[in-house]
């Protein structure tokens, strides 16, 4: 029994990092969206840390926070340029 509390703490956990995640792309991408170019970047630095962070506890697999990355800096790098 003892394993389904800690179960428990773990998926209360995990919601709250995902949840936490997910917050912090919307920013990164609504800054973006907004052309704000210094803001997009200094957040993309924190939800590149965050994607890394989640990543390597396991709550989202490797190659999708390799994605969101890419797919974020890709987008930047469009407002930046032009």
């Amino acid at each position: 029994m003892k394993h389904v509390r800690a179960d428990k703490k773990k998926r209360d956990r995990n919601t709250q990092r995902k949840s936490a995640l997910r917050t912090m792309l919307k920013q990164t991408e609504t800054a973006i969206a907004d052309g704000d170019t210094e803001q997009a970047q200094e957040l993309y630095r924190q939800a590149a840390s965050h994607l890394d962070r989640a990543a390597g506890k396991g709550i989202i697999k490797k190659g999708m926070a390799n994605r969101k990355k890419s797919r974020l800096s890709h987008d930047i790098n469009k407002i930046v340029s032009a």
